[in-house]
């Protein structure tokens, strides 16, 4: 019995031993039949479905900045998004509208290389209706001035006017004249060129303090320094607008301002875009070309600007353009176009032209309309005739002198022949 008893230990210790090995050996099989299948060649996953990317990034224009180790090669410059597109772009197939529906015809948004189609533009929010913007004019120009109110409007010599209508327009005192004449010019030239719907309704006004309109606020206008006799412009006020950041590439690569030039277009980028992202660029084509006709520096322009000392500014919100709630771009506070910005032109054109540059696809009414003004060399006439005859207070502000008039229609001519450069590389691809 003690021999029995002194002998179990010595067997457990060997069974022991024996399961040990067996499972060190299992192991190693396990371990050699993975790396065996690492260096076979697996089936490769299916390629990405067409216009599947990555969700937005912070800004709502494309991918977040990369992680540590990925390239950033994907990141496009706004020339990238505007510039003429490639064969591959025009063969596109259709992809979704906003909603998750089909674009109309499954189109391209791209259409004769140059030109948004005619399906994308159909996206386009309607922004201020014709028949609705003279409506609220004529009721505007009608109505008294219940009272005023400070800090709604921008600057400190702003005010919000309630209207006896029941409506609320903002109310802007030029430091100078030229301000308010640059608003209402900038404004008619914005109806010639076939984007007045961008702008919200402007008319101009007379401070009186015993007039009919102004006399309701009279003591409020003593309060406020306006000069008697002044020339202010009421702009629709539009409740619920929000702020624009501008197009990720220019954060990315903002162009002129750091002195890295625009880059050309790289086939496809256009077409790798969701229809909601398309449909603003479209509006931002329009806003460019008007900002460089207008030589328009406090908006776009003034951002890019103070990227000299701020390069996070173009990831802030853009001056003076807000968003309305169905999506349409509002060009706001346009008093430093034409006239104010005609005098500085050497100190903002190296930023204007460039972002024109950046841009080679256009709404192709836009174009036409700048074809047309250059073919009859008529942009100061035409801008002359609707202003005179839909403002009636155009004569106490002026028109242009003999010499704005000039730049306006060699501004028209050089979009004419940018057009015209855009169109030929087209072409040539």
């Amino acid at each position: 019995m003690k021999r029995a008893s002194r002998a179990a230990p010595g067997s457990l210790a060997a069974l022991g031993l024996l399961l040990l090995g067996a499972l060190l050996g299992l192991w190693t099989a396990l371990l050699q039949r993975e790396a065996a299948a690492q260096r076979a060649p697996g089936p490769r996953l299916p390629p990405e479905p067409p216009g599947r990317r990555p969700p937005p990034g912070p800004w709502g224009w494309g991918r977040s900045p990369p992680a540590r180790g990925e390239s950033r090669g994907g990141q496009k410059t706004f020339r990238a998004l505007l510039a003429v597109p490639g064969r591959e772009e025009r063969a596109a197939e259709g992809r979704s509208a906003p909603g998750g529906s089909p674009l109309p015809g499954a189109a391209s948004p791209v259409q004769r290389g140059i030109f948004w189609s005619r399906e994308l533009e159909e996206q386009v929010p309607p922004g201020f209706a014709a028949e609705e913007a003279a409506a609220w004019l004529s009721a505007a120009r009608a109505a008294r001035v219940a009272s005023l109110e400070r800090g709604a409007c921008g600057r400190s010599s702003n005010r919000l006017a309630r209207l006896s209508d029941g409506s609320r327009a903002c109310v802007r005192y030029g430091i100078n004249p030229e301000q308010i004449q640059g608003e209402a010019l900038s404004y008619h030239l914005a109806g010639v060129l076939g984007m007045q719907e961008r702008l919200p309704p402007m008319a101009l006004s007379l401070v009186e303090t015993r007039g009919r309109q102004w006399e309701p606020v009279r003591e409020e206008l003593r309060g406020s320094h306006w000069a008697e006799g002044a020339v202010v412009s009421l702009t629709r006020w539009v409740d619920n607008l929000t702020d624009v950041v501008a197009p990720a590439p220019w954060g990315a690569e903002a162009g002129a301002a750091t002195g890295r030039r625009l880059q050309p277009l790289s086939a496809g980028e256009l077409g790798a875009l969701p229809p909601s992202q398309l449909v603003e660029l479209v509006q931002w084509s329009d806003l460019i070309l008007f900002d460089y006709l207008t030589a328009n520096f406090d908006r776009l322009v003034s951002n890019l600007f103070s990227l000299q000392w701020d390069p996070r500014v173009m990831r802030r919100a853009t001056s003076n353009l807000l968003r309305a709630p169905d999506g349409g771009l509002v060009f706001m506070d346009n008093e430093a176009g034409l006239v104010h910005g005609y005098r500085l032109l050497a100190m903002w054109d190296p930023y204007n032209e460039p972002l024109l540059r950046s841009v080679c696809v256009f709404r192709e009414g836009t174009a036409q309309r700048v074809a047309e003004l250059h073919r009859r060399r008529s942009a100061a006439a035409e801008l002359r005739r609707r202003y005179r005859a839909r403002e009636p207070l155009w004569a106490r502000l002026g028109f242009l002198s003999e010499r704005q008039a000039e730049l306006l229609q060699a501004r028209v001519d050089f979009v004419h022949r940018h057009i015209a450069h855009c169109r030929a590389q087209a072409a040539a691809l």
